[in-house]
């Protein structure tokens, strides 16, 4: 029987309470727990034991007022003033015109393609008719804030004990709290989910986790009753929302600036006392993942020194360009195109007239027929085509905040030798962190927003088509060829992107018009209109135009690094500069531009990883990786570098038009695993921004 003292109290503070104590229990028991299963090597002292559990607790209970941050915008809908004419016509109006937005008008929700309109359909739509049915028949409003709100309390408690179990596996396989192999798990959902379904036994712990949810709630949702009736109106209520919102604020500040404060010498020790959901979006938002503690190590000098040999680099890592032909300035125009597999051509298999401009293009220029992409994002492809190095442990250096290049740019190298260097983006330059990146290492920035209207014929989320671009560039270049300058410019496409529109009248498709291989031959077909534009232009014969993909339309395969999903089509063309020839070394995307820079007859130092690959002395290999697999390939053996400092080699056959990886290999190819280790540990630990 309920007690007097217990007898109503606000939902939402039980909800906060509850949730609030389980938070610092769980937190509580999960730091008890990894005391018994320390990575080999650490140890704590009593004292150390005991500060890291009193500073813990702070920590959860600090993360745990910001997690409940919701409930004050939840509150405020839980009053009848909504319910009162006019605020209910307004809102009921509102709902109308969202409804009619999304299902019989082009909203922002098309744009975005996939399954974002039929989402928004299904929202507003319930939306309107749940609003509906509590303004018409009154008697279900407290029925449906009970319901409501427990629904609310179960997602809370279920996501603090699935997160308590994902932090014991994550803490048993790498040793450590979260950090940004956890937020790789979520970039690459089909692989992570059939790999745990593999190796847990995940539905058993869902249903264990779901039946103590479910007792958590019961238990208390008996012992304290709720009162629904106006709970969120009043000064009252102001004073609690005002206070909340000021707890969760300073909770946030002590998270982001005073926590750290907090930890010692054992990092150990620092790890435990740590909030493992607060560890979570620190990752997400620094995007880095530390080397050193993740992967195998060779010593120093002897990283330095094979990863100099491998690139051809001096003892002060400088690689010298020599070239008895003085350097010709010629024009260089790099065209990026979003997720350009190398299956959509014709030239290499594909069974589909999709890309016949392109098809046309590769018969009367340089082709690189062996070329791999560094990564399946498009700032990898950007990284490589402007910085010329091995791809980074966990996010591209493009998008992190420490991104200066120090003047070590494919930009900053042509801007020395006098040339215009120009990037060019048909979206906001802001997505992906471009903007900062390419403006901050010699590149004058030119995106969407310096589109006037009348340049701008289509657009959807993404940005403006490619054609529109295409023109935009030429005639930026025009402007820059009439001062006498040389130029170097790079354009990334958008059209060839989610959700694949395009204008319409363009291109004939049989099929569905929104779809990857429609918006492939659109991407074709703005190719084949810029390269005739530009044939018209008084520095064309001066130019060399380079078409290659940023990456892969897709990344799934067998294995974390299917070598077949990373072959891209690169081409430079400049019919009265360069002779028609099919390459087929295999090579890197970071191998482009030192090509290019041989071909201009450049003298001079750099210190990219890249190489000529039309030079005798060029040594066959290539790079790919995801955030977390670090994938080298050379002699027909793949290596891959995972964290836990895990090595795997597969041997890897020539299949038709793409390499497959189908055995893994029991005996170690030692000389590969060294360059491999070479390239990425000398790049990653020592050439990386901030590391200088």
């Amino acid at each position: 029987m309920m007690t007097d003292k217990l007898a109503f109290h606000h939902p939402l503070k039980v909800i906060s309470i509850s949730t609030l104590s389980l938070c610092v229990l769980i937190g509580f028991l999960v730091r008890i727990l990894f005391f018994f299963f320390l990575p080999e090597g650490a140890s704590l002292t009593v004292l150390e034991g005991v500060k890291l559990l009193a500073v813990g607790v702070i920590n959860d209970i600090a993360m745990g007022a910001v997690l409940l941050t919701p409930l004050l915008l939840i509150s405020l809908g839980l009053n009848e003033v909504k319910y009162k004419k006019p605020v209910a016509i307004i809102i009921m109006l509102g709902l109308l015109y969202a409804v009619f937005r999304v299902f019989f008008t082009h909203s922002i929700f098309h744009d975005y393609g996939g399954g974002t309109s039929r989402i928004a359909q299904i929202f507003f739509s319930y939306k309107l008719l749940s609003f509906s049915i509590r303004y018409f028949v009154p008697r279900v409003r407290q029925t449906w804030r009970r319901v409501t709100l427990i629904l609310l309390w179960v997602l809370y408690v279920f996501v603090l004990l699935f997160n308590a179990v994902g932090e014991y596996f994550f803490w048993d396989e790498f040793g450590v709290r979260y950090n940004f192999i956890a937020v790789d798990y979520l970039l690459y959902t089909h692989e992570v989910i059939g790999n745990i379904m593999e190796s847990y036994a995940i539905i058993p712990l869902i249903a264990i986790v779901a039946v103590l949810t479910v007792a958590f709630v019961y238990w208390y949702y008996r012992k304290w009753a709720w009162r629904l009736n106006n709970i969120c109106a009043g000064w009252k209520y102001l004073l609690h929302f005002v206070g909340a919102a000021l707890v969760a604020v300073v909770s946030l500040l002590y998270l982001n600036y005073g926590s750290a404060r907090l930890e010692g010498d054992n990092l150990c020790a620092n790890q435990l006392q740590q909030n493992g959901t607060y560890d979570f979006f620190t990752a997400f938002r620094s995007n880095e993942l530390d080397y050193s503690a993740f992967y195998q190590l060779l010593p120093e000098v002897e990283s330095k020194e094979r990863y100099y040999s491998l690139c051809g680099m001096d003892s002060t890592g400088k690689v010298t360009m020599v070239d008895p032909v003085p350097m010709e300035k010629r024009n260089v125009v790099l065209i990026t195109v979003e997720s350009l597999s190398s299956s959509f051509l014709k030239s290499y298999g594909c069974d589909k007239d999709l890309t016949p401009n392109l098809d046309s293009l590769i018969t009367r220029s340089l082709a690189f027929d062996n070329m791999y992409a560094l990564g399946n994002r498009t700032v990898r492809g950007l990284e490589a085509l402007s910085l010329c190095v091995p791809p980074s442990a966990g996010e591209s250096i493009i998008k992190r905040k420490n991104n200066r290049a120090d003047g070590r740019s494919v930009g900053d190298l042509f801007g020395r030798e006098g040339y215009k260097v120009r990037f060019f983006y048909g979206g906001d330059s802001y997505f992906d962190n471009m903007g900062d990146f390419f403006s901050h290492n010699g590149y004058e920035v030119t995106d969407r927003k310096q589109l006037s209207n009348d340049e701008i014929t289509f657009a959807n989320i993404w940005g403006v088509c490619d054609e529109d671009m295409y023109k935009k560039m030429l005639s930026v270049l025009d402007e820059d060829a009439q001062s006498g300058a040389p130029f170097f410019a790079q354009l990334m496409t958008v059209s060839n992107h989610r959700p694949y529109t395009y204008p319409d009248g363009k291109i004939t498709y049989e099929g569905k018009a929104q779809s990857r291989e429609a918006a492939v031959k659109y991407t074709d077909y703005a190719i084949g209109q810029f390269m005739r534009m530009a044939k018209t232009k008084p520095w064309f014969s001066n130019t060399l135009f380079i078409i290659i993909a940023d990456h892969q339309a897709s990344s799934a395969g067998k294995t974390s690094i299917p070598v077949h999903r990373y072959h891209i089509p690169c081409i430079v063309y400049a019919p009265q500069l360069v002779a028609p020839q099919r390459v087929s070394t295999l090579c890197s995307q970071i191998d482009l531009i030192p090509t290019v820079l041989s071909m201009l007859h450049y003298s001079g130092t750099t210190t990219f990883a890249g190489q000529d690959i039309l030079s005798p002395d060029f040594k066959s290999r290539a790079m790919m990786a995801t955030y977390q697999d670090l994938g080298y390939l050379q002699d027909n053996v793949l290596t891959v570098l995972s964290p836990v400092r895990k090595v795997q080699q597969y041997a890897v056959n020539y299949d038709g038009i793409d390499y497959v990886t189908d055995k893994l290999m029991n005996t170690v190819n030692k000389d590969v695993l060294l360059n491999a280790q070479a390239y990425y540990q000398w790049a990653n630990l020592y050439y990386m921004p901030g590391n200088q």
